[in-house]
């Protein structure tokens, strides 16, 4: 009998997809009485798809026969009550070396169905990357009653691009197709399976580092290379070649004749690459309706601190914020560094912060961007409150006593951040 229940367990067990056996937590558990209010998990169970999509409106002017470009993309959604174990996510560090992360999601469980349909939100990684590299931000969102998509952008990803072969083989894909990657997201969706149970006209834009560079076109930005630019990135002093690529990566809002979308209501770019460089319009920054929280390291060397505040002060046709870390690099999107990725400086660079915990940033990001989201796109005066913070976190001692912490913060907890504001 014991065997028998024994066996039947196996089954049980091994019959689920993606189990995760041997799944390595790399979010660790905080105690709810030292994180940020907002960081608190919401009331619906998560579950998680991995689906693809043909982009059949594609078209590369470098190479006519290129008609068509596949992305996959994973789905976070809340989840009907169900008591399937959680999945896990299996990816690359960019040396290959591979890992598989414990998530607190359960895989192709059925979608919750009891209310109103559900907002979205697209996430896009950076350079090079892949689509759960912000999964901690993305199961959080979900349970708090969004549907994410979190997007592999072809040629940039881990697995793609070989860095210590050819580490800039994906970056001119890159340069074109980010924007319209998440454009294509945000529209494949309202046709997916799970059209019926989201309203995509409710929709917000979290980009990291190269995804914050196609977030700010994608919402109404234009790029404005110049051959100059093109050369510096692409190393060749072929003048004509150059001119020509700047003719193709140039667009706006992900080359939409009419404009930006007016679905986007909210973005968030973390980090965003391309300001150092000023390779966008000022103009169509200021132009831009969509109302952006920026989130910067105050250290970030790959972007560019003084970059991103100049993205950020463009800003005039919609509110802006900008919340700095202070002593913080670029790596401040990245859920914490798996133990593949601790060997060498290639993998550990893509994810570690020399000044802060890892498990601070992730917590404080998903106070922020849920604040951030619920702010804009679901109208709660109440979630507004949360990004009314101004000047520095840092609590100082007077007469004795520390003055009051940020709002959603517990005492002597919301250190080393300052927050920052335009528009209304």
């Amino acid at each position: 009998m014991k065997l028998r229940y024994l066996f039947g367990l196996f089954l049980c067990l091994t019959s689920w997809p993606y189990l995760a056996i041997d799944a390595e937590k790399v979010i660790p558990h905080l105690p709810t009485d030292i994180t940020p209010e907002l960081s608190n998990r919401g009331e619906h169970q998560v579950g998680v798809k991995t689906l693809s999509a043909v982009n059949l409106q594609h078209s590369n002017p470098l190479d006519p026969t290129e008609t068509e470009r596949t992305l996959v993309f994973e789905i976070w959604y809340p989840a009907a009550a169900n008591t399937a174990p959680n999945t896990s996510y299996e990816n690359e560090a960019r040396s290959g070396a591979t890992f598989n992360l414990l998530a607190n999601a359960a895989r192709d469980v059925a979608i919750k169905n009891d209310q109103d349909k559900y907002p979205v939100v697209v996430i896009s990684h950076g350079y090079t990357g892949y689509r759960t590299i912000m999964f901690h931000i993305a199961e959080h969102l979900a349970s708090h009653g969004y549907v994410v998509v979190g997007v592999d952008h072809t040629d940039s990803t881990n697995a793609d691009v070989d860095f210590t072969v050819n580490p800039g083989s994906g970056f001119l894909s890159t340069l074109m197709n980010r924007a319209t990657d998440q454009q294509f997201a945000l529209e494949w969706l309202a046709t997916s399976e799970f059209a019926e149970h989201v309203d995509t006209s409710k929709s917000g834009l979290i980009g990291y580092s190269m995804g914050g560079f196609g977030a700010i076109n994608t919402i109404g930005g234009c790029y404005a290379f110049t051959p100059q630019h093109v050369a510096a990135i692409s190393g060749s002093d072929d003048e004509q070649q150059n001119a020509l690529l700047t003719q193709v990566v140039n667009h706006c809002a992900a080359k939409r004749a009419e404009g930006a979308d007016a679905s986007w209501q909210a973005a968030v770019l973390i980090a965003p690459w391309g300001g150092q460089l000023k390779v966008y319009s000022a103009d169509s920054i200021a132009a831009v309706k969509v109302p952006t929280l920026y989130i910067a390291g105050d250290l970030d060397d790959i972007s560019g601190y003084s970059g991103i505040r100049w993205m950020y002060e463009q800003h005039q046709g919609a509110e802006a914020w900008l919340l700095t870390y202070q002593n913080a690099r670029h790596n401040i999107a990245p859920h914490p560094a798996p133990h593949a990725a601790s060997t060498n400086e290639l993998d550990i660079g893509h994810y570690y912060e020399p000044s802060w915990n890892m498990a601070t940033i992730a917590v404080n990001n998903q106070h922020f961007i849920l604040a951030m989201m619920d702010c804009q796109i679901k109208q709660s005066a109440d979630a507004c409150e949360y990004l009314a913070v101004e000047g520095s976190s840092n609590q100082e001692m007077i007469n004795g006593q520390l003055s009051a912490p940020w709002k959603g913060f517990d005492n002597r907890y919301s250190t080393g951040m300052i927050m920052e504001k335009k528009g209304e």
